[in-house]
């Protein structure tokens, strides 16, 4: 097949989690033998970080204005096997504006933020799709499984709802090798949030003035106030993705923090909590409804609530016991949650996108 995707950045990592997404997504569908286009608005803040500029396995148009590349995306959205836009695109709505309700391919709305498009779809307040957008879609795939989905076809009728959850690049880890002793005892990597600073602060910065004789890490962008964190935490502004195997296998524990919109929607595990279980690396995480359907709470990750249970696990937790946790979690991904399998998923929703009767796209 042919894909157009439509998304935010698969070019820079800086400050989102969507170009690590669609850049496994790319390279799983390049396993499977199919060919992608990939639109990109070329905005500043991006081109400023942007860590991998000539993406491998996709033909990429960055463009600077709409207007320039419109005839071409036009062009290359009629004439492709199927069309994919994702979430914060920035000309998601003119895009489906032009697409939807013409014959062609199959449209599918690419979700990798459900939880945060419902807020702003119930608030009337989302600049990257309408609530009238929805059911004209043939197909709309979330990041967020669970009961979302009814909600996503009961209460904004959607057509085709399927989850696709993140997935980590299994070529980047499978050869992964960890230190016998990693001299980093917890870990963080994840974009600054207001709704999950102070649990930042609660499960790591405290854990790591309780106990100034550990190293810890934080990777990512946009972190206020870091001068007073605790001497040592080592802080790292950005970190690109060919990075993470590394900085996840130097880590005896990692951190999973969870925004809190994907809390209370539940089901929406992160890209870094797979990329974390593939490098074998212990997770300690807070607690979200659906963690159990992607992992077992104990044995393959820790839950953590409280500034103690943090300190417990990195002061009492037998080498051992630890490394049998990461290793469970990795083979549970590696397994499960792999980029070519999601590929595979992506590759049979639209072909069940394709045999609805309101669609008469090319694929066959």
């Amino acid at each position: 097949m042919r894909l157009v995707f439509f998304g935010l950045s698969i070019t820079s990592s800086w400050g989102n989690g969507h170009a690590t997404t669609y850049r496994g997504l790319v390279r799983g569908l390049h396993r499977l033998g199919h060919q992608v286009v990939f639109f990109e608005r070329d905005v500043e803040w991006y081109a400023r970080h942007r860590d991998l500029p000539q993406p491998p396995h996709v033909e990429l148009c960055l463009y600077s204005d709409w207007a320039e590349v419109q005839a071409r995306a036009l062009r290359a959205a009629r004439e492709c096997d199927a069309v994919v836009v994702g979430s914060y695109f920035p000309d998601a709505i003119t895009v489906l504006d032009r697409l939807l309700g013409r014959s062609g391919p199959p449209i599918a709305f690419y979700d990798i933020d459900t939880p945060i498009t419902l807020e702003k779809l119930r608030a009337g307040q989302c600049s990257y799709l309408r609530a009238d957008q929805i059911p004209a879609c043939d197909l709309y795939l979330s990041f967020t499984g669970g009961p979302v989905l009814i909600e996503l076809e009961q209460t904004w009728g959607t057509r085709v709802v399927r989850p696709l959850y993140c997935a980590c690049d299994e070529s980047s880890y499978r050869a992964l090798r960890r230190p016998s002793r990693p001299p980093v005892a917890l870990s963080f990597l994840g974009t600054y949030a207001p709704d999950r600073q102070l649990k930042l602060e609660r499960l790591l910065l405290e854990p790591a003035r309780r106990l100034p004789q550990m190293q810890f890490r934080v990777a990512g962008s946009m972190f206020p106030d870091v001068a007073g964190w605790p001497p040592n935490l080592h802080y790292l502004p950005h970190l690109p993705p060919q990075d993470h195997p590394k900085f996840y296998a130097t880590s005896r524990f990692t951190l999973n923090l969870t925004r809190q919109a994907m809390v209370e929607a539940g089901y929406s595990p992160s890209v870094r909590l797979f990329e974390a279980a593939a490098a074998a690396t212990p997770i300690l995480t807070d607690p979200w409804p659906g963690l159990g359907e992607f992992f077992q709470a104990g044995s393959e990750v820790l839950v953590t609530a409280q500034i103690q249970d943090v300190v417990e696990a990195l002061t009492t937790l037998s080498p051992r016991d630890a490394e049998n946790i990461g290793a469970a979690a990795q083979a549970r991904v590696l397994a499960h949650h792999t980029c070519t399998q999601r590929a595979a998923e992506l590759e049979s929703y639209l072909h069940l996108a394709h045999r609805s009767p309101l669609t008469s796209g090319k694929l066959s």
